[in-house]
């Protein structure tokens, strides 16, 4: 930027304007002289009067004399009060330009810049360092500083000459205390903030009021490249270029772009009368005023310095072990770090990305990684702290100091206590979005490519195992725009060519600033629009960095791995060009940490929860990659490799190979996951999985099974690519039985195919749903929609595995109803109400579940369980306890429902769904409407249905007219409409006495005739009958029998006659009785059996019911007891009859009628072109098929099916016209128009 210019370091060593004519005398004399003359002045000015004194001195000549005096004067020790009194003097002479007064010379008000020019380069001698005492010196220090600060800040008619010396004044002070390397204690350890913010304020000042020319904007930079081993540099350069990065974008990119938003002390170090043209060339200046960054990671750059090697040169046998122990370059790992940092705000400022923090440091980008600090050790708990960056706080960089006694290895594992990422948002903040107006990514690699590249590869190794060399520190991409910075080279002939520093005991230091700059790229890779271009150069070096930093081999660097895997979650839904080459490097790597329960080697860099976040977001960037490219080959081979074959051949291989070891990855992750949210996530995938494989099987993609050998080929015991390069910490054990194959050894065998896959996730799901996921509600409710999905499945598996699913369901519900009753809130029962749904979908899918009896025992204990509170019998005891006998006390009414809802589908959806209308609407679409016009019954209206209410909760209407299709023979039948929970069912019920299959073989009612007789059956016996038994006429006769005569004895000839005609008409009688009995015995022979006459026949069947009646009454719902109102409650009675007759009765229940049966959403998705802005040109687009394009359409198909919501059932985007088949005609608006429904 400034190759032309000269410097103006000649200016400077040949300017002896801090030197007096004294100095030419004996030291004596001078003191002496300096004591004599300084002592009335200083006193003067700390007289306690209440006005100042007029100045003694009055002539130019007089107040030059003293000024030599005063010159020499400061160069003096500091015993006594005279170095206190000069700097008093010339601090009070300096304030002419600003607020002139009594106590300063006239000629130095009249000629103010004149003199102040002077003392400006006289006072350079108040901070040469001294040996003895150094608390005096810097509180003088401090008073110039301070001094000087006042004077640029309220001076008005400060000439340019003015500045320029004030400017070289500070720049000269600096270099003469921070130049040299660090003393630990010293003065220049001390003051370092103080002078750069000094310096660094006093010079942005000047931008705005006297722009520096080149030849001082080029020595700063040389200047300050010498001072970068002091930490308050690269802080005060992190503010002030914070500060007009602030500035610069709200003008640049207006007020719609998210605000940089910079603590209001950092703030005020830019002058508001500062126009945007100058903000625009000091804010590229100062960028570059600490020339290349990454030189930080090289103490060969640092630590030869003039001033490093003229202390060298000057120490004399001192081993070189001893000189490594400087305390700056010690250090150099964590200025590097904050340089980075500042770097990275700068980005993520361009981006719209960055949050503002509450302390004075600059504001920290999100996804961080913690830097380990060196103070003491906090004792807060990891999970209890706020996740907040302390690493670039100024007080803690004062007081922080380095143990030199301890290796760097040490200090850092004693010292990083502190997991910290994203240390601006909590786990339930969302990430912030890039602006939709931010820069290209090629603009931000130009301004920062080149440093963030370079220290992206700090200490790495390439492929051919050589360490960086020039062609690799940068690469040229336009011709308008130099990438290469000289300074960061990082060769082997570079870092050994000094025999002072060894640079292989300072690399693992590194990893913290390498980390930072490479989560920095995958920040702005992953900003890239739709469209965008990006430079292949750019493409090809990050792609490197990404191979670099995702080495899991014996030198894995875990902070650039976590900062990589932080920031890169949406890296694969950028279309990057050529992004597919480092899907195995990520692989791999999300098969170190997903897998881990622990994650122990990260805790010290990150927050695990975040790490295992961002991971499973990009693995769920992963996942469709084998499905959708299937057996496409990979013909780009980094390192040879694409799979995890360590056989490793050139052959190229298809994506479809990654699938079962990213199956295994989901698995794992969900095994030693614990976090909700992440869970929830993982939980997703594994349905997205499991339904993509089961599609592309069920289309006929053989391609997958025969691929399936190729999946297997690979060793399941190895998920990393081994590579002969690796990261630049120290050598770990190798890993030859990680936590990825420990973990998923066993699930390998059953993943190949999408039944398979299907049965390990139901066994998985189902095993932790009902232990490790019982307690928590957001994890038990995404599992249950898991499983809800996988019953979708159209998965041929195994009746045992679904009786599975059904089975842990049951069971977690009998869990959750359990448990006790401080434990019940609406949560836990949102969670018993979540599983009921999930078991209506598996039986609404699965029907022939209940075929069995022991399933369909447990379903309906279950249901029985929900709607009373208990089961009828309980595991401990053997007795039955019946319905009638059980108090009904369900966990909620909520509970209640959703278990009733399942007995409803298990009656009424069970073989039933989809409905003749469609899934659309699960519940009937028939009402009284529908019912009167399709009815052959003229008479029937309306007012013909009777209307009841049960239960508060359930309204019957009902038809008792037949609607005109029965048979000549009809049975009592009613056809009722009922208006429930569930929805609207329409019955059709009749009553029967016979099972259905023997009335379909009855034709009419005929009762059964009465047999025939069969008198020939048996013997007859001719019997005679006597009045009295045979016995009697053996009993002897006594004298009281024979006391009445017989007839014939009393017989005379008169009696005897009327004896003779007694008989004779008795003869008579009993031959007519006999003739009549013969008679009547033809008669009947001649008779049909029965005799219709005297026959019983039951009465004809009844042809008219009160059927309202009869199914009340059979249903036990029309009783006494039901019609009574209960005692000492508020509810009405059981069974309540509704009068039909009631103004807008009928309009009430249309209004019923419109709620929905079934949940739904209304979701407007509009096609808009690039360019599109006005609503006519956007809803053009959709009014034919060829305005869009075909994919367009082919994603609004894969949300569901379309259809034509003028004959539709379900919902079409209107409640008057939804869930309903008499609303639209053919003539009426809105048919043909065009719905996607799920």
């Amino acid at each position: 930027m400034y190759s032309e210019w000269r410097t103006l370091h000649l200016v400077l060593k040949n300017d002896q304007g801090h030197t007096s004519v004294l100095h030419s005398y004996p030291e004596n004399v001078g003191r002496d002289v300096a004591n004599a003359v300084v002592r009335p002045l200083g006193q003067a000015l700390n007289a306690p009067t209440t006005a100042a004194s007029e100045s003694i001195l009055k002539t130019d000549k007089q107040v030059k004399w003293t000024m030599e005096v005063i010159c020499y004067g400061l160069t003096l020790p500091l015993e006594g009060d005279t170095v206190k009194y000069c700097v008093d003097v010339y601090t009070d002479w300096i304030m002419a330009l600003v607020s002139p007064k009594d106590s300063i010379p006239q000629p130095v008000i009249r000629e103010p810049n004149k003199y102040i020019q002077i003392i400006l380069k006289h006072l350079q001698n108040v901070f040469v360092p001294r040996q003895e005492q150094i608390g005096n010196q810097i509180r003088l220090c401090l008073q110039v500083l301070r001094s000087v600060q006042k004077l640029a800040r309220d001076s008005t008619n400060m000439a340019r000459e003015t500045w320029e010396v004030l400017l070289l004044f500070l720049l000269q002070i600096n270099d003469t205390l921070l130049a040299a390397p660090t003393v630990s204690g010293g003065i220049a350890e001390s003051l370092a903030d103080k002078l750069i913010g000094v310096l660094f304020e006093v010079w942005l000042l000047a931008c705005t009021r006297c722009f520096p020319t080149p030849p001082y904007w080029k020595t700063a930079k040389e200047m300050v490249a010498n001072w970068r081993h002091h930490s308050a540099v690269v802080e005060q350069w992190s503010k002030a270029i914070c500060a007009l990065t602030s500035r610069l974008l709200r003008f640049t990119y207006g007020p719609s772009f998210p605000p940089f938003k910079v603590p209001e002390e950092d703030a005020s170090l830019i002058p508001t009368e500062m126009d945007n043209e100058c903000v625009t060339q000091t804010w590229f200046r100062f960028l570059h005023i600490l020339s290349n960054p990454v030189d930080l990671s090289n103490p060969s750059i640092i630590g030869t310095t003039p001033k490093f090697q003229e202390q060298f040169l000057n120490v004399s046998g001192v081993p070189n072990q001893e000189l490594n122990q400087y305390s700056c370059l010690k250090q150099l790992p964590q200025i590097f770090f904050r340089a980075m940092r500042g770097v990275s705000c700068l980005v993520d400022a361009f981006l719209g990305i960055s949050r503002p923090r509450a302390d004075s440091a600059p504001p920290t980008p999100v996804n961080r990684l913690s830097m380990p600090q060196t103070t003491a050790t906090n004792t807060t708990p990891p999970h209890s702290r706020r996740h907040r960056t302390v690493t670039v706080n100024k007080t803690t960089m004062k007081t922080s100091s380095v143990n030199t006694t301890h290796s760097t290895k040490v200090q850092q594992h004693a010292t990083s206590t502190s997991p910290l990422s994203s240390p601006n948002q909590t786990n339930s903040e969302p990430r912030p979005l890039p602006a939709p107006t931010r820069p290209k990514v090629n603009s931000i690699l130009n301004l920062f490519g080149s440093w963030l590249f370079d220290a992206a590869l700090v200490h790495c190794k390439l492929q051919n195992g050589v360490n960086r060399d020039s062609s690799m520190t940068a690469i040229a991409t336009q011709a308008t725009v130099e990438l290469r910075r000289k300074g960061s080279q990082l060769s082997t002939d570079t870092m050994g060519s000094s025999t002072v520093f060894d640079a292989n005991e300072f690399p693992e230091n590194y990893e913290a600033g390498r980390a930072e700059a490479c989560g920095t790229l995958c920040r702005i890779f992953c900003s890239k629009k739709t469209g965008e271009e990006i430079l292949s150069a750019y493409l090809s070096r990050f792609y490197m960095v990404l191979v670099q930093g995702l080495q899991i081999g014996d030198f894995i660097c875990h902070p650039v791995l976590a900062s990589i895997i932080l920031n890169s979650p949406p890296l694969f839904c950028c279309d990057l060009k050529g992004i597919n080459v480092v899907v195995p490097y990520f692989i791999s790597a999300l098969e170190i940490i997903l897998p881990d329960r622990e994650l122990s080697k990260f805790k010290s860099y990150v927050n695990p929860t975040e790490l295992r976040r961002s991971s499973i977001h990009i693995l769920l960037s992963l996942l469709p990659l084998p499905h959708h490219f299937g057996i496409v080959k990979s013909e780009v081979l980094l390192e040879g490799k694409f799979s995890n074959d360590d056989a490793g051949s050139d052959k190229p291989v298809t994506f479809l190979s990654l699938k079962l070891r990213l199956v295994n990855i989901l698995i794992g992750a969900l095994q030693t996951e614990t976090d909700p949210n992440n869970t929830q996530m993982i939980l997703g995938a594994m349905l997205n999985i499991v339904q993509d494989s089961a599609f592309l099987e069920a289309t006929g993609n053989q391609v997958e099974m025969i691929e399936n050998n190729v999946m297997k080929s690979h060793s399941r015991t190895n998920s990393g690519i081994s590579t002969a390069s690796g990261g630049s910490t120290e050598p770990t054990t190798p890993d030859s039985e990680r936590p990825a194959q420990a973990l998923l050894r066993d699930y390998a065998l059953h993943t190949d195919t999408a039944a398979g896959l299907l049965m390990r996730s139901i066994h998985l799901v189902t095993q932790r749903l009902n232990s490790q996921w019982r307690p928590d509600m957001s994890i038990s409710l995404a599992a249950l929609e898991l499983l809800s999905g996988l019953a979708k499945v159209k998965v041929g598996i195994d009746s045992t595995d679904r009786k599975r699913a059904v089975s842990s369901v049951c069971t977690y519900i009998v869990y959750q109803c359990s448990r006790p009753a401080p434990h019940h809130s609406r949560d836990l029962h949102s969670m018993i109400v979540a599983a009921f749904q999930c078991l209506c979908v598996w039986l609404t899918e699965h029907p022939d579940m209940l075929n069995e009896k022991d399933c369909l025992k447990e379903v309906l204990e279950i249901v029985e369980l929900g709607i009373s509170g208990s089961k009828s019998k309980n595991p401990e005891q053997q007795e039955v306890r019946f319905k009638g006998d059980k108090e009904h006390n369900p966990a909620s009414m909520r509970v209640k429902d959703a278990a009733e809802a399942t007995l409803t589908c298990i009656m009424q959806l069970l073989g039933a769904f989809p409905p003749p209308s469609g899934p659309a609407s699960p519940c009937s679409l028939v009402n009284e409407t529908t019912l009167i016009t399709y009815s052959r019954l003229p008479t029937v209206s309306k007012f013909s249905f009777r209307y009841f209410v049960l239960d508060n909760s359930v309204i019957l209407a009902m038809l008792e007219q037949p609607l005109g299709n029965e048979q000549s023979n009809p049975s009592p039948s009613i056809t009722v409409l009922i208006r429930g929970m569930s929805g609207r069912h329409a019955w059709a019920m009749q009553l029967c006495h016979l099972p259905r299959v023997a009335r379909a073989n009855q034709r009419m009612f005929i009762p059964e005739a009465r047999p025939e007789p069969k008198n020939d059956v048996g013997i007859k016996y001719n019997v005679k009958h006597r009045p009295f038994p045979e016995e009697v006429d053996k009993i002897p006769f006594v004298k009281a029998d024979l006391s009445i005569p017989d007839l014939h004895e009393i017989v005379t000839e008169e009696l005897e006659l009327r004896h003779e005609k007694l008989k004779h008409g008795m003869t008579k009688q009993i031959a007519y009785e006999a003739g009549l009995d013969h008679m009547k015995e033809e008669e009947f022979k001649k008779k049909s059996y029965p005799d219709p006459v005297t026959e019983c026949k039951p009465p004809p069947p009844a042809q008219e019911f009160q059927t309202a009646r009869l199914l009340l009454s059979h249903f036990g719902f029309l009783s006494l007891e039901a019609l009574k109102e209960p005692v000492n409650s508020r509810l009405p009675p059981h069974l309540i009859a509704l009068d039909s007759h009631i103004p807008g009765f009928f309009d009430d229940i249309g209004y019923l009628d419109l709620l929905p049966c079934r949940p739904f959403d209304t979701v407007f998705i509009f096609y808009m072109k690039a360019g599109q802005k006005t609503s006519q040109e956007i809803l053009k687009n959709v009014e034919a098929s060829s305005n869009v394009q075909p994919h367009f359409l082919e994603f609004l198909l894969s949300l569901g099916w379309p259809v034509d919501v003028g004959t539709h059932p379900g919902w079409t985007g209107h409640v008057s016209t939804s869930w309903s088949i008499n609303c639209i005609g053919e003539n009426e608006q809105g048919h043909g128009m065009f719905e996607i429904t799920w």
